[in-house]
């Protein structure tokens, strides 16, 4: 292991309690400051701090522990902060960083700027979300910060270096660190952190006045134990952050005081629906726990993980499998079930981020939904007008097919919104649905670039409009024509060549009229739907990855059952037949308005090919894959006219280009295509998906024709479509390993 370099020179920690303790003990245990100096008003625990070596050395006072530490520490209860900056103050030198580890920022930034005068670009405030019941020095733990997250607040003229090195000092004490704002952080601790406390100590309270206390106590079941645990905190600390966040946790109590009427109103009036609703959401939400930060209902964290694919060369694929649910239908029949009237129940929705983000979403705009359970949900639909407004914004993940959908969806709604992405979805255009909505009379800002997040204000009426796509997309026609069940009039929508028309066959499904003259779909405004039963078939994009592995892995002989066959997708199936794949289409059948059939694939000697660009299309979101398809072949293989590839969840194009790259593989790329000359062999390399799912699987298939071991990085995104894919790729053959992956 290399030796860690120090982060800084003197690390002064004022309070040796808990965290105090416990940080000074991880900085020194790992390396982090040439010296930590300890200051404490209790000289015993001072004294012991030094004799148990959690500190080098015992400050005699605040000013001697200051002077001339590059890092300052306050560890002190939240209302002893102001008298301890003061005695801070005159010996902090100019180059030093001050943080805390308090509860409330709101209080200890108002102290810093009583007693500074100002807030200085190096005071970095801080919150570990960390503790434990025990308090003391003797209960510093230098493992406490391992997995948890440290909230930085810093200012807005906060001098970056200084903010760089105090992360990666919480980092060495293996701490996940965040930022925020200091008014967003308090609204936050007081939801998640303050209110809980509050309500344990005051049910204990209220408990320990019953008559039947002791029984109370005594027949108490686990739950009951493991909640009120927190009223065995401190109540010193816990008073003293109570009144110092005090208007956050007034908002909250205020809120929660609220709901909770609401449900005893529920129970009163015997009013199942509202139970229901409220259960399933904070089940659901429960479920999500891990990824709850910002006070979201649904916050995936895979831009937090890293997992890496390490696959081994060779093998063959046999078997029989189905692949997860189509994501495309499962999207939309959250969206369509929640607007109808009654309640719809789907099978096989596919359980994977991006449709469980869409699934939470509607759940935070008041629509109750079961499950999901084995790819089972039932939705009770609140009708065309019947969606809330969300408490905040609506956060979708890695989907873009759920943003533009829901930007749609929500224009002509009488609430404002606001739809976010994580840092992929964050960076992908949204100009493309933005523009014909404006036309249409949404009023939608967004980011710079026109990407997101997307603010929709409510209010606005809407008017059926004609829009003429100049690229095929079916995520804008279905933004539009979902914005014209809301418009007045008719909306039409006409696509340069053929998409997927998921949206119009299931808004058929739910009753809705959906006009179609050849390549123009319209709808007219004011209708309404009605629930119905939906069967997800297979998505013919995740059995793409088979369909090739089969097709490239010498003896192979897999068949893959359910697979959707909707018209507007098989375009992955054409491509590969026309490169001499061997597929067979078994027992076609229509379950609910969507053609299915098994498909039977066996290896075949594959030829490069040009790719009809009536094709591009219908096989969008299968292109990765089927570049490997085009290096195993024999010949060149010519893609034109796939423009869309390059504003994906990455430029695709680009990024398998460069993969190729990495493996030997040379390529051409062109504006809206690629050059790839079949029989080059693919050796071993590292692979860099840049967060895109399809990227990573398509490079694991490729390991079944490479000569060498590929790694394949940044994978933790494949489970928005393809939960489950690992363990599936393994079992059909290839020889995957997913390290870092839950």
């Amino acid at each position: 292991m290399p030796e860690v370099q120090p982060l800084f020179q003197r690390v002064a920690v004022i309070g040796l309690g808990l965290i105090g303790g416990s940080l000074a003990r991880a900085i020194r245990e790992n390396g982090l400051a040439v010296t930590v100096v300890g200051a404490d008003k209790r000289g015993d625990e001072l004294a012991l701090g030094r004799e148990l070596g959690i500190i080098d050395e015992a400050a005699g006072s605040v000013a001697e522990a200051v002077a001339g530490s590059d890092l300052v520490v306050l560890a002190v209860p939240v209302r002893a902060a102001k008298s301890v900056l003061e005695e801070i103050r005159p010996h902090l030198g100019n180059n030093a960083v001050l943080t805390d580890v308090g509860s409330t920022k709101t209080s200890f930034i108002n102290d810093v700027r009583e007693v500074f005068g100002e807030l200085p670009a190096r005071v970095i405030p801080g919150h570990p979300i960390a503790g434990s019941e025990k308090s003391g020095i003797r209960a510093a733990n230098p493992a406490l910060f391992v997995n948890h997250k440290v909230i930085l607040t810093p200012p807005e003229n906060v001098s970056q270096p200084d903010l760089d090195k105090l992360k990666a000092l919480w980092e060495g004490c293996g701490a996940t660190v965040l930022t925020m704002s200091v008014a967003y952080h308090d609204e936050v601790l007081a939801a998640t952190s303050h209110l809980p406390h509050l309500i344990a100590f005051s049910l204990v309270d209220t408990l320990a006045g019953e008559d039947e206390n002791l029984d109370i106590f005594r027949y108490a079941a686990g739950g009951f134990r493991d909640f009120t645990r927190i009223a065995a905190s401190d109540p010193v600390m816990w008073h003293d952050i109570f009144l110092s966040n005090r208007d956050a946790v007034l908002r909250v109590i205020d809120h929660f005081t609220h709901d909770l009427d609401q449900l005893r109103t529920a129970i009163a009036d015997q009013d199942s629906t509202t139970l229901l609703r409220v259960f399933s959401r904070a089940k659901a939400a429960r479920e999500h726990f891990s990824k709850m930060l910002s006070g979201q209902a649904y916050v995936t964290n895979n831009s937090q993980k890293k997992v890496t694919f390490r696959l081994q060369p060779g093998g063959r694929i046999s078997g029989e499998i189905r692949v997860p649910g189509d994501k495309s239908i499962s999207h939309r029949s959250i969206m369509l079930g929640a607007l109808a009237d009654g309640i719809t129940e789907v099978k096989g929705f596919l359980e994977g981020e991006d449709s469980l983000a869409t699934l939470q979403a509607f759940r935070d705009m008041g629509v109750t939904i079961e499950g999901p359970d084995e790819g089972f949900v039932r939705i009770h639909g609140v009708g065309i007008n019947g969606l809330q407004a969300p408490r905040g914004p609506l956060y979708l993940g890695n989907s873009g097919t759920a943003m533009r959908l829901f930007s749609g969806l929500l224009a002509a709604q009488p609430f404002d919104s606001e739809l976010t992405g994580d840092d992929s979805l964050s960076k992908r255009p949204m100009g493309r649905v933005a523009d014909p909505l404006r036309a249409m009379g949404a009023v939608i800002d967004t980011a710079e670039g026109g990407r997101p997040p997307l603010k929709i204000r409510g209010g606005q009426v809407l008017t059926g409009i004609h829009y003429e796509m100049p690229v095929a997309s079916a995520q804008v026609k279905s933004c539009l024509l979902l914005a014209g069940l809301y418009a007045e009039g008719v909306t039409s929508v006409t696509e340069p060549a053929p998409t997927r028309d998921h949206t119009e066959r299931m808004l058929e499904g739910f009753g809705y009229h959906v006009h179609r003259d050849m390549a123009t779909a319209s709808v007219t405004g004011g209708g309404r739907l009605t629930a119905t039963a939906i069967d997800v078939p297979a998505d013919i994009s995740s059995a793409a990855f088979f369909l090739v592995a089969a097709s490239i892995a010498p003896g192979s002989d897999l068949t893959i059952r359910h697979v959707g066959m909707n018209p507007t997708r098989v375009g992955v199936i054409n491509i590969l037949r026309l490169m001499g794949a061997n597929i067979e289409v078994l027992e076609e059948r229509v379950i609910g308005g969507e053609p299915v059939a098994d498909l039977r694939v066996r290896s075949a000697d594959l030829k490069g090919i040009d790719i009809p660009e009536d094709q591009v299309p219908l096989a969008i979101d299968e292109f990765p894959v089927l570049f490997i398809a085009a290096v195993c072949a024999q010949g060149r293989t010519v893609l034109r006219g796939a423009e869309e590839l390059r504003v994906k969840e990455s430029d695709r194009i680009q990024v398998m280009a460069d993969g190729l790259g990495a493996l030997g593989v040379e390529t051409t790329v062109t504006p809206d295509g690629i050059v790839i000359d079949g029989g080059q062999v693919m050796g071993s390399g590292t692979v860099n998906s840049h967060g895109d799912h399809r990227i990573a699987m398509a490079f694991s298939v490729a390991s079944l024709r490479a000569e060498g071991n590929i790694e394949v990085t940044d994978c933790a995104n494949v489970a928005t479509s393809f939960p489950g894919f690992v363990d599936l790729a393994r079992r059909t053959g290839i020889n995957i390993l997913a390290e870092g992956a839950d």
